[in-house]
């Protein structure tokens, strides 16, 4: 039953998103967009409150249940990012909007990105840890909770990993990449000035037998 809902919450979040901008640009249905788009937390709450019943009803605590933390503290820390993301390509696309702001790709200014993103990656992480260290103690100490334990170490790892490749990006800055020169008017072939006629001009004198 868990392994379903944690499908039909991500499967329902994204048919939600593509919906409440259908609705906001194409349709150009704004107030219904906006009440759809809003629906997106309610998933997470109904994902919450079933996890727990089923382990009032005396489910064995196990992976799913752990999943299913860890899908309500991403979508806590980056459900906002990804529905203003999705929102402006949207915009562009169907509205008229400027072109959305791509974040940066180089220099410290990707770093500045990269931890500003892990901060909401350490956010996914404590509300997982949280809410799985509310099912350990729910379930009590003669439950099966290792699973959720596990869960919990993992999430930490993931926020971990980011930290490092934030600390990769902050320490290496990953460096402009050069432009090509300009090319050379009259085509580059190296005439210097008085190498030959019209060669000031810019213009190859041997043009006109082509």
């Amino acid at each position: 039953m868990i392994v379903a809902l944690v499908v039909i919450c991500e499967v329902g979040f994204w048919v939600l998103l593509a919906l409440g901008l259908l609705l906001r640009y194409v349709l150009k249905l704004r107030r219904t967009g906006a009440v759809v788009l809003l629906m997106e937390p309610l998933l997470e709450v109904v994902l919450l409150v079933v996890t727990a019943i089923d382990l009032k009803n005396g489910a064995r605590a196990g992976g799913m249940h752990g999943l299913a933390a860890v899908y309500i503290g991403f979508t806590v820390a980056y459900g906002h990012y990804l529905i203003k993301w999705a929102d402006g390509h949207a915009a562009h696309r169907f509205g008229g909007g400027p072109p959305p702001v791509k974040p940066p790709q180089y220099g410290m200014a990707r770093a500045k990105h990269e931890w500003k993103l892990w901060v909401r990656t350490v956010v996914a992480a404590v509300v997982a840890t949280a809410l799985l260290q509310l099912a350990i103690w729910y379930v009590g100490g003669d439950g099966h909770t290792g699973s959720l334990s596990g869960w919990q170490g993992t999430a930490l790892r993931i926020a971990g990993i980011h930290g490092l490749v934030a600390v990769y990006y902050t320490v290496w800055p990953k460096k402009t990449p050069e432009k090509a020169p300009e090319p050379v008017a009259g085509g580059g072939h190296g005439e210097g000035a008085g190498s030959s006629p019209g060669a000031g001009s810019g213009r190859s004198p041997f043009k006109s037998l082509w």
